[in-house]
């Protein structure tokens, strides 16, 4: 079952930046991490929150059977329409096995509403991905030159992977992987083999550094211990002290 629905947000023109040479490249690597990621992941639904159109064969091919799509799109898109947003989610508390945050903090008016209502709608052990572009990186380089140009995707908000890991800690869920990407300078286009150099290296030498990173994390619940309720009056027999002998009942005086 997929289920898309519309949400007005700046995530729209990511969407359309998706479909640029560049954005081509960076969704091929960013899915290839959302798969592995995914692979390990089970469950009866899953939510992606964001641009949903370059995730579309990701979440077709995990082995979760439902998939509910909150893409950003303009009215009149085929399919079934759902309202919703994404620090207001149309779902009932502990219900969702997994959530795929595509860049949605990256653009989010409040990211920690975001979380909240992510860790609100998980069941207990499920999962939430979140994909974003990493503020120490090249790429947030670039950023701090092209943001007052309003340009996508340099006009969002990058964060460190570690804010987002810290984000999600105080919201209950611990971080079980991080995987981080695409090395190679923000170019106009990708080019094959010079990018795939700059992987490799950079994977090696300087990982952090990556222009992308994919974090999973787990919803954990503290189990509660029921304690037994403790004794007003305990027995002699408990409490230590002898107990005096009876002939109550025995026909003896």
């Amino acid at each position: 079952m997929i289920v898309s629905i519309h949400q007005e947000s700046p995530l729209a023109r990511l969407q359309d930046w998706y479909r640029t040479p560049l954005g081509q490249g960076v969704a091929r690597l960013e899915c290839a991490s959302v798969q592995r990621l995914l692979n390990t992941t089970f469950g009866y639904y899953l939510v992606q929150i964001g641009a949903t159109e370059a995730f579309r064969d990701v979440l077709a091919a995990s082995r979760i059977r439902h998939r509910i799509l909150m893409p950003i799109e303009p009215p009149g898109t085929a399919g079934a329409q759902v309202l919703g947003a994404a620090d207001q989610l149309p779902f009932a508390s502990d219900s969702i096995d997994a959530v795929l945050l595509p860049h949605t903090l990256d653009f989010a008016a409040d990211p920690r509403a975001v979380v909240a209502e992510v860790e609100r709608v998980l069941i207990p052990e499920g999962r939430v991905l979140v994909v974003g572009f990493n503020a120490l990186s090249p790429w947030g380089l670039r950023r701090l030159l092209w943001r007052s140009k309003g340009r996508m995707p340099w006009c969002g908000r990058f964060h460190l992977s570690t804010q987002v890991r810290d984000l999600l800690a105080e919201h209950g869920c611990d971080l079980e992987c991080c995987e981080y990407s695409l090395f190679c300078p923000p170019l106009a286009r990708f080019q094959g083999g010079r990018c795939s150099a700059f992987d490799a290296i950079g994977r090696r030498f300087w990982p952090a550094l990556g222009a992308v990173y994919v974090i999973r994390a787990v919803k954990r619940v503290a189990t509660v211990t029921p304690l037994r309720p403790r004794l007003t009056n305990p027995s002699a027999l408990l409490s230590g002290r002898a107990v005096r002998p009876t002939t109550r009942g025995t026909g003896h005086v």
